[in-house]
């Protein structure tokens, strides 16, 4: 009895150690598994009587009813368990178990009486096993059916000694149900091939009933300890054929393109919080550079992008001032409201509409009827939500702007530039990897080209990688390489899978010009890109002829969480792709080859960087890219 209480205290404090714990840490653990496990379990019943009778047997009556009682009873069984899934699975028992115990004293008339019983039994007990945090926590529940192999009482009376026999009508299958739980322990490496763990549980068995002729029921509070073994061999293989490895290519990888772009005007001019003075970054002009200065100047191809970024979109838009002050000089009964908007107060963003007013006044001798300035503490679509506490000082910066609204569409149209891309979106080479159940905590590529140089690339964490095909080659023009994809599990054991594939880099720019639109949305802004539905399909569509290449891409900034983000520049990208591809079919457009990506707050891939207001705001974007066959 001692061995057995000893061993229900020890299974008991490690259950519910290793429960806070992973309560605490909260955190989901996956990694290759086998599918069967095979072990034992040793533990102790705490058996809990409900009884009202007094006939023992024919030939044993007691002379009050015996109501209550308990006791303590050894579990041992062998187990087998299927896990086909990391949360879902099943596992059973079938071995001795005890659940006897003593019943109270009885004292009619100055007689002592005390019972024990011995009724044991083979007991099955199949069950339903649920990891909601894949591992090691687990649940588990089921019918319990038991087989009575003992059913033995020993009587004590005082004064007249012992009387002992076997209980009357007692059944010999019983059918109860089981709930529980456990928590494993690895007693291997997750790497080996064959895994040992320990597992300490707790269950409660109810709705037994030992006897068909009276109320007797038994409830068992179980605690006790499994060891289980399995083997990864046939799992881990099951995992390498189920994972696809796959490599998209261009034909030819094109040197640098030429693109006539729709560069949208963002209508906003962002002051620094202690000045009311337009930046320096804006580019401002004296009153003799402004009479020679006209929008198309800005369609010159200089400089050329730097790699991931937009340096040429910017420099655009850091001309507004000037932009607009043209536009106001060519569209001479057009008028202009700008709002300034700070947190300093009403008069402050007056200020600075002021100071953006007086620019356009003295350089380009804008009238001053034609300008009207307000001032407001906040911008009609804050950056600064109510109740925001995270990122506010990334936020808070993009609240103090001058906003330029106008009745004249004319006057904030999208301007044309040409810019020259050196690492076209549609250059990169497509990695994707997938598999049945996602076991991969990273993966990485090896790429052995024909000299035998090996090239590493990674680690990755998404599904999905692109690598620039220039990045790949360097200064060679073209090369076949070898692949291999090597991904990590968890534990830390490696799948590999190869493949090849053949580069080549144009050798000449590409002649035909390909075309580049921007889509923009307000920070947190839940409107989806149907807004600009009309844009898409009057604007867009029917510069796309047949056979061409339609990239889409979606950007956010670095403010809210990673994957948020992600998400939204995903959904963002498809949407837009789904409203092009219908207006397509409308027109009946043929042959389009469609490539739509989302890359979140990816820095290597943001158009612009984030320090400033207008380049977050830029980064709210998804841009649309027109290759022609």
């Amino acid at each position: 009895m001692k061995c057995i209480r000893f061993v229900c205290a020890v299974a008991l404090a490690a259950f519910f150690t290793a429960y806070f714990y992973t309560s605490a840490e909260g955190q989901d653990i996956k990694r290759i598994q086998p599918e069967w496990w095979f072990g034992g379990a040793l533990g102790g019943n705490i058996n809990i009587y409900s009884s009202d009778f007094k006939t023992l047997n024919s030939a044993t009556v007691l002379p009050s009813a015996i109501t209550k009682g308990s006791g303590i009873g050894l579990f041992i069984s062998p187990l087998v368990e299927y896990r086909p899934h990391p949360v879902w699975g099943g596992m059973v028992f079938f071995g001795f178990d005890g659940r006897g115990g003593s019943f109270s004293d009885i004292k009619p008339n100055d007689t002592t009486y005390s019972l024990s019983s011995s009724m044991n039994y083979l007991s099955l007990e199949p069950s339903v096993r649920y990891a909601p945090f894949e591992y090691p926590l687990y649940f588990f529940a089921g019918p319990h059916i038991g087989f009575n192999v003992a059913k033995s009482f020993s009587l004590e009376r005082s004064p007249g000694g012992e009387k002992k026999g076997d209980f009357d009508n007692v059944r010999g299958t019983t059918i109860g149900a089981q709930i529980g739980a456990g928590y494993e322990f690895s007693l291997t490496k997750f790497s080996d091939e064959w895994q040992a763990v320990a597992s300490p549980f707790l269950s409660l068995h109810f709705g037994q009933g030992p006897r068909s002729e009276e109320s007797w029921g038994i409830t068992t509070v179980r605690a006790g300890v499994a060891i289980k073994f399995g083997n990864t061999s046939e799992i881990k293989t099951k995992v390498e054929r189920d994972v696809q490895f796959s490599i998209r290519a261009p034909r030819i990888i094109p040197k640098e393109r030429k693109v006539e772009e729709t560069f949208p005007l963002r209508n906003y001019i962002f002051f620094d919080s202690d000045s009311q003075e337009i930046p320096s970054r804006y580019q401002r002009m004296t009153f003799d550079e402004a009479q020679m200065f006209k929008e198309e100047q800005l369609l010159q191809p200089q400089p050329k992008d730097l790699t991931g970024r937009s340096r040429r979109q910017l420099t655009v838009y850091h001309n507004i001032l000037n932009v607009l002050g043209d536009r106001l000089r060519k569209y001479s009964r057009t008028s202009v409201t700008l709002i300034g908007s700070s947190e300093d107060g009403e008069a402050v963003g007056r200020e600075m509409a002021e100071s953006v007013k007086r620019y356009l006044m003295v350089v380009f001798g804008i009238e001053t009827e034609r300008i009207t300035t307000r001032g407001n503490a906040k911008p009609s679509v804050p950056s600064v939500q109510p109740g925001a506490t995270r990122e506010l000082e990334l936020v808070t910066p993009e609240d103090s702007r001058v906003e330029i609204t106008s009745t004249s569409g004319e006057l904030l149209e999208p301007v044309k530039i040409i810019s020259l891309q050196e690492d076209p979106l549609d250059s990169d080479i497509l990695f994707s990897v997938s598999s049945g159940d996602d076991y991969f905590a990273s993966w990485s590529l090896l790429m052995t080209d024909e000299s035998g140089k090996v090239t590493q690339f990674g680690p990755y964490l998404s599904r999905q990688e692109r690598i620039p095909g220039k990045l790949i080659l360097g200064s060679k023009m073209k090369q076949t390489y070898k692949v291999v994809f090597e991904g990590q599990t968890s534990d830390g054991q490696i799948i590999r899978k190869e493949d090849s594939m053949r580069l080549i880099m144009s050798d000449e720019p590409e002649e035909a010009p390909g075309y580049r639109f921007s889509i923009l949305f307000e920070f947190d802004q839940s409107k989806t890109v149907a807004t600009y539905e009309r844009f898409l399909t009057q604007t867009v569509v029917p510069l796309i002829p047949n056979g061409s290449s339609i990239i889409i891409h979606g950007h956010t900034d670095i403010i809210g969480e990673e994957s948020h983000n992600l998400s939204l520049s995903q959904a963002r990208s498809r949407e837009t792709m789904n409203i092009i591809e219908q207006a397509l079919a409308r027109l009946g457009r043929k042959n389009m080859t469609y490539d739509t990506y989302g890359f979140g707050e990816d820095v290597r891939r943001a158009p612009f960087d984030n320090r400033f207001p207008e380049e977050r705001f830029y980064n709210r974007t998804v841009i649309i890219d027109i290759v022609p066959e």
